[in-house]
C-alpha cells in the first residue's frame, strides 16, 4: 500500500477525541483500520528510505509496537480514563532491531503536527556517559553549538530537569545548564501542514527530521 495522505486519518481522530469510550471504537474499528493504521503503515514505510540517507542506522518498522504506536492509552495509574490516544505517534529509532531511546518521533494531531528527534530520558549508564561527554570540552562545546542553532532555527529543546549540577562537576560548570538535564530532544509543534493530506508528506517531514540529525548523532556518538 503507498502511502497518499492522512486526510481521512485526521477525521477519525477528530472523531475519537469526540467519542472516547470502548463502545464506539469497536463499533468504528474498521475505520480505525482503514483511516488510520493503513496509512500509518504505509507512512513508515514510505520514510524510513528517506531517513536513511541521511541517518543510515534508523529504523523505520510498520509494526504495532514498533515505529506505530499503540493506540490504547494506560490508564492503570491515570486519572485520566479515557481508553484511547486522540492522536498518532510513530517512533524511528536508532541502532539495531531492538527499539532504542534515540530517535526521531512524530505526532499527529487532527489540528497540529510535532516533529523532533534525540533522547526525551536517559537511564542511569546513559546519563553517566551523557555528562562525561558534556564535561569533556570538545564534545561538550559541540553539544553546546548543536543546541544553539537548533533554538535559533525554532526548535524548542527540552529535557532539563535538576536545580542543580550534579555532583562531581563544578557548580560553575560552562556547560551547566546541559549537565542538569536528564535528557536532550529538540522538536517542533506546528499547524497541521497542508502537505498532511498528501503523499509529499513523508518529505516534509523527513526535512525537519533533517535538521534535527546533529542532536540525534551527537547523543549515537556520546551514549551509544
Amino acid at each position: 500500500m503507498s502511502f497518499e495522505g492522512f486526510g481521512p486519518t485526521t477525521a477519525f481522530l477528530r472523531n475519537l477525541g469526540r467519542n472516547n469510550t470502548k463502545d464506539w471504537f469497536h463499533a468504528h474499528y474498521d475505520d480505525y483500520q482503514e483511516h488510520l493504521l493503513e496509512p500509518a503503515m504505509a507512512f513508515v514505510e514510505a520514510i524510513g528510505p528517506l531517513l536513511r540517507r541521511f541517518a543510515p542506522d534508523t529504523q523505520a518498522v510498520p509494526k504495532i509496537g514498533a515505529s506505530v504506536m499503540r493506540i490504547n492509552r494506560d490508564i492503570r495509574f491515570a486519572k485520566d480514563k479515557r481508553p484511547y490516544k486522540d492522536h498518532l505517534d510513530l517512533w524511528f529509532w536508532q541502532g539495531g532491531e531492538k527499539k532504542g531511546p534515540n530517535g526521531y518521533w512524530f505526532r499527529l494531531t487532527p489540528t497540529a503536527l510535532v516533529l523532533g528527534g534525540g533522547m526525551h530520558v536517559l537511564d542511569k549508564p546513559d546519563l553517566e556517559r551523557y555528562r562525561a561527554a558534556v564535561d569533556d570540552a570538545g564534545s561538550g562545546k559541540e553539544l553546546a553549538r548543536v543546541v544553539t542553532k537548533l533554538q535559533q532555527a525554532g526548535y524548542d529543546v527540552g529535557g532539563e530537569r535538576y536545580k542543580r549540577v550534579p555532583s562531581g562537576y563544578r557548580p560553575d560548570h560552562p556547560r551547566a545548564a546541559l549537565l542538569r538535564r536528564d535528557g536532550v530532544y529538540a522538536g517542533r509543534q506546528m499547524p497541521l501542514p497542508p502537505e498532511a493530506a498528501t503523499a509529499k508528506f513523508p518529505s516534509f517531514c523527513a526535512g525537519h527530521f533533517r535538521k534535527v540529525t546533529p542532536l540525534v548523532d551527537w547523543l549515537a556518538d556520546a551514549v551509544g
